[in-house]
């Protein structure tokens, strides 16, 4: 007994120092991009978010969870710039036309992603591209313009500013940057009184790029191009959803009683179902029910007919089948098919008499040959098929 009580206090020991080990462990670099502005990780925006103020001094920067649509349409903006920095943008017709709205009062409008959606990227004809492993230390990137073109191109760490643009509308768009390779890195679209300036590196603008001075100096650069405003909008419904949460379980999710309430509830209610399990009465046997056979029977009866390729023998047995049923249906005698039979037929049969002579003339033919071919049959079985069409 003794030995086993040394035994459970090491073990409790042990794991207590490996739960203060593990609690106190530096945590783990997260490299996701997030480009949250309340991220502090290597790929978030707290940094750019935070020195908006400097970069455009007493502006009021708002943050906006709600799609462009939604975002813009419900207030009159002036003299405001709309910052959107996103892995994928995800913006349809209705956005984008809100969004023209937006810039012809005179707005501009800042996007830095990787991918736009596909009705954008289509109707700015516009595509994106890597450059891939040429140069070895990573793209540089310059500005166009020679009063920012900087003597010393712009180089970034962890291949942050390899993507371009491998397909821009010259007609509309004006290249405001280009890379080593002569490749078009950002591009502005004039749209009225404003513009639309977009950039395919949106890590350039995250908290890791921006501890580099040469590289916050680019990111700074390419912002400039935005005019001082009385607003600045920050777009978050491309990287933290929509405002709101949706789930029907809100209320009680966001209030910590009821969430313990709800937890212990659905650990009750487990427990009770795992108990529960076990069937208390034998199981019902599945007896499945009788297959009809008769079609699968005619199937198998019209391949054999189709593969010996008997027309007389076929024809021989519908004639007969054809005559039983005149038989049982109108009491005609079937012996001699004359004139007599014939207008007999017709009159209890309500068909047609040339349908009716045809019929006969057909059976009379086919009836004595010693040869029948695929037509004949064929012939005979539409003129049955039309006799059981018209009869009464």
């Amino acid at each position: 007994m003794k030995g086993l009580n040394l035994y459970l206090a090491g073990s409790t020991v042990v794991i207590l120092l490996y739960l203060v080990a593990q609690y106190y462990k530096p945590k783990p670099t997260d490299w996701n991009p997030t480009y949250l502005k309340d991220d502090k990780a290597p790929f978030g925006t707290y940094i750019l978010y935070h020195e908006l103020e400097s970069l455009y001094p007493g502006a009021q920067i708002s943050a906006s969870r709600l799609p462009v649509y939604n975002t813009l349409i419900e207030k009159e903006l002036e003299h405001s710039n709309y910052l959107l920095i996103a892995g994928e943008v995800n913006m349809d017709e209705y956005d984008y036309q809100e969004l023209v709205k937006y810039m012809h009062k005179g707005n501009n409008v800042f996007i830095a992603a990787y991918k736009l959606s596909d009705f954008l990227s289509d109707t700015l004809n516009l595509q994106m591209n890597t450059v891939g492993t040429r140069y070895k230390t990573g793209t540089p990137l310059n500005f166009v313009s020679p009063a920012l073109k900087s003597r010393q191109p712009y180089i970034f760490d962890k291949r942050l500013g390899d993507q371009y643009f491998s397909k821009v509308d010259t007609l509309r768009a004006l290249a405001l940057g280009r890379n080593g390779r002569g490749d078009v890195t950002f591009v502005k679209y004039a749209f009225g009184k404003g513009a639309l300036y977009i950039l395919p590196n949106p890590q350039l603008l995250t908290n890791y790029n921006l501890l580099n001075p040469s590289s916050a100096a680019y990111v700074s650069t390419a912002l400039s191009y935005l005019p001082a405003v009385k607003r600045v909008i920050w777009d978050e419904n491309n990287t933290r959803g929509n405002a709101g949460d949706e789930s029907v379980l809100r209320v009680l999710l966001e209030h910590a009683p009821l969430r313990w309430a709800y937890y212990l509830a659905l650990c009750g209610l487990l427990t009770f179902v795992s108990f529960e399990m076990k069937r208390r009465q034998r199981i019902i046997p599945v007896i499945e029910p009788l297959k009809n056979t008769s079609v699968d029977f005619v199937k198998v009866v019209g391949k054999v007919y189709y593969q010996q390729r008997d027309n007389r023998d076929l024809v021989q047995k519908k004639i007969s089948y054809f005559l039983e049923h005149i038989r049982s249906s109108y009491r005609l005698n079937t012996i001699r098919l004359d004139q007599d039979f014939l207008n007999t037929l017709v009159h209890r049969s309500g068909v047609e008499e040339t349908v009716v002579l045809q019929l006969i003339e057909m059976i009379d033919k086919l009836s004595q040959a010693v040869m029948v071919n695929d037509d004949q049959l064929i012939s005979l079985n539409r003129l049955i098929e039309k006799f059981y069409k018209q009869a009464q």
